[in-house]
């Protein structure tokens, strides 16, 4: 496209050329004299003036020297000025007059509007046709698809680079198995699945499975995402369906990917507006061409979603997308698997324990794991240490979990107490009630919208809660303002979060899960509706009789558990007071400094924090020391080549370049 415009530049630039040459050809050359009216007069009168030329107020002509004039003639003074020139002719003087014809436009001038045009046009028919013909960058080529293809066998990922994930990496297997040797099943009548469906949390790993199943296969992948389809010109989203199944046929055997599916593939008929939009036609496209008439074989097509609630039902039906897989939150063996993966390039210290990582992370997704390795990297280089530590990753699971520490937030002593005596409250909480989740760490210090935290962690992982669990909650939940209220004597609002959180989880006790004996084994609760059209229709599936006893029951709940943890904080005020005490002086301790303060009292915690403080300096220190010895020895020796050949000197291990 450049080369041709270059070439068209060209042909323009000549014609430019050759009409400034027109315009300025025969233009005189020769010295003109400007003369005034007064002195064009005086020398008409002397016989100075050989020739006349008269072109409206504009007088011209060549004096008898053979000097050519020209001069102004004022209109109220043109007549005379004839007059003059007459009686001079009349008189018998040689003065030829000559009239010159009104100028007239060129005739390259008239046209050059009318040529311009015609180039105009000519360029954008060229731009025009060079744009729509492919490249998904360009102007005319909204209509193509915007799909990337992955090809490079250099960056291949395969399952071996995939942890835990046993069961969905079985499903994709057969998937493989298809796409290398389809004769197989084609043999015994089997059709492969056209559409397998990713379900998960965000972060679970269903785009990095799927590019997985392409490196395992060996076929080109084709990526894009939802929202890409859909444009404000009507039709487009169509159109970029059907280009992306054309160019995907052609490759075939391969896999389509789309991530996000529910930004095109949600629910036709939902909501307010009109059912024929531009979404629906891209969605009714992506339907016919998944399972219509035309024939689709060796085209796979796989697509991520965290709303599977929210799809057509047309796109869930088999022949479309056949076969669910649910990717979800890996389990303690999986986490461990995934930390060991991301832990693999980095300079990780002896006392990792990777099995403890994985237990200090429920609820963790692979993409959190990521993100905990990086931040104790990133917090590892700010302390100046070579390697990640297992304090460092602890750090950073804090910080993912709960955000950055705010150290230089200003705290009176006043709310510093305050802050102290409530997350001593949870702590002990968690201590005394029985079956509770250890305490993992507490701290008085900001991070995010907290003024402190207290962190449990469950010792296994869980697929239910029971009753007895949840009301164990609830009374820890609370330990924060009945401790507020018996040692203070007052209540803040630093408790709004945890009274949040009590009251979702005793409605949803009451409504949701029937753990009232009052109300029977019914479920109250409505669901969730995403839709706008529907909320306006929605309504309630119990009276408003019944609706007053699951107040009822929810408040009894709430002040069942608040009466346990104000008997509980009551009998152990004393280990609350030290909780307080080791909080104010060290402001964050950990699950085991929490037990030695709560078990031996804060002198003993005291010893052990210097202890350990001390122990991860002199590790530091000789660290240091290592490395000045090993840097000495390496000059040394760096000498000794050099005395023996000068020009032979080797790389230095301890610069700026080797070290980064």
């Amino acid at each position: 496209m450049k080369k041709g415009l270059k070439g068209a530049s060209i042909y323009i630039m000549i014609f430019i050329a050759i009409l400034v040459f027109v315009t300025l050809n025969g233009v005189n050359t020769q010295k003109t004299t400007e003369l005034s009216y007064d002195e064009f007069i005086l020398k008409l009168g002397n016989d100075q003036i050989k020739e006349v030329q008269i072109d409206g107020n504009k007088v011209s002509g060549v004096l008898s020297d053979e000097t050519n004039f020209t001069t102004y003639v004022p209109s109220m003074l043109a007549l005379k000025t004839g007059e003059l020139i007459i009686t001079k002719i009349a008189d018998g003087s040689v003065l030829p007059v000559k009239g010159i014809q009104p100028a007239g436009t060129p005739f390259l001038l008239e046209i050059l509007p009318t040529i311009i045009m015609v180039l105009l046009l000519v360029v954008f028919w060229f731009v025009f046709m060079q744009n729509s013909q492919g490249g998904g960058s360009k102007v005319m080529s909204f209509g193509k698809s915007r799909a990337k293809i992955v090809k490079d066998s250099s960056k291949k990922i395969t399952f071996a680079d995939v942890a835990g994930l046993k069961e969905e990496k079985e499903e994709m297997e057969e998937i493989v198995e298809f796409l290398k040797a389809p004769r197989k099943f084609l043999a015994l009548g089997a059709r492969i699945p056209k559409g397998i469906l990713m379900v998960g949390p965000p972060g679970t790993g269903k785009t990095y499975l799927s590019k997985a199943c392409a490196g395992e296969a060996g076929v080109p992948f084709y990526t894009i995402s939802g929202s890409d389809f859909v444009e404000m010109f009507v039709g487009v989203g169509a159109s970029r369906v059907r280009d992306l199944f054309e160019e995907a046929k052609k490759s075939a055997p391969c896999i389509v990917f789309i991530d996000e599916i529910d930004a095109v593939g949600r629910r036709r008929g939902a909501g307010l507006g009109g059912g024929h939009d531009e979404r629906e036609q891209t969605l009714n496209q992506l339907l016919v061409e998944m399972d219509g008439f035309g024939d689709n074989q060796g085209v796979i097509v796989i697509a991520a979603t965290n709303r599977p609630d929210i799809l057509d039902p047309a796109l869930l039906r088999p022949g479309r997308f056949d076969r669910q897989v649910m990717v979800g939150i890996p389990d303690i063996r999986e986490r461990e698997q995934i930390i060991k993966i991301h832990a693999k390039n980095k300079p990780v210290a002896p006392d990792v324990d990777y099995a403890k990582l994985a237990q200090s992370t429920p609820g963790f997704t692979p993409a959190d794991l990521e993100n905990v390795m990086n931040e104790a990297a990133l917090l590892s280089a700010r302390k100046d240490d070579k390697v990640i530590r297992m304090e460092s990753i602890k750090e950073s699971i804090t910080k993912v979990i709960a955000g950055v520490e705010k150290k230089s937030r200003i705290v009176s002593p006043k709310e510093r107490k305050l802050t102290a005596y409530h997350e001593a409250g949870h702590a002990v909480l968690a201590k005394v009630v029985p079956d509770s989740d250890p305490v993992h760490q507490v701290t008085i210090i900001p991070r995010g919208r907290a003024g402190g935290f207290t962190m449990q962690l469950p010792e296994e992982d869980r697929s239910y809660a029971t009753k007895k669990g949840m009301e164990r909650e609830l009374i820890i939940l609370l330990g924060g303002r009945v401790a507020e209220s018996l040692i203070l004597g007052d209540i803040s609002t630093g408790a709004q979060n945890d009274l949040s959180r009590v009251t979702k989880i005793a409605k949803a006790m009451v409504m949701k899960y029937a753990m009232s004996e009052n109300l029977g084994s019914m479920s109250y609760d409505t669901e969730d509706e995403v839709f706008i059209g529907r909320d306006f229709n929605s309504m309630k599936n119990y009276s408003e009789h019944v609706a007053a006893e699951i107040d009822r029951e929810v408040r009894n709940i709430v002040d069942t558990a608040y009466d346990k943890a104000k008997t509980l904080l009551e009998e152990h005020i004393d280990k609350l007071h030290v909780i307080a005490e080791a909080l104010l002086k060290f402001e964050t301790i950990s699950g085991e400094e929490f037990l030695l303060a709560f078990n031996e009292g804060i002198d003993k915690l005291t010893i052990e924090v210097e202890a350990a403080k001390g122990q991860i300096e002199e590790e530091r220190k000789a660290f240091r020391e290592q490395e000045e010895l090993e840097r000495i020895a390496y000059e040394k020796m760096n000498a000794m080549k050099e005395k023996e050949n000068p020009e032979a000197k080797a790389d230095n291990p301890f610069s700026d370049a080797a070290k980064s």
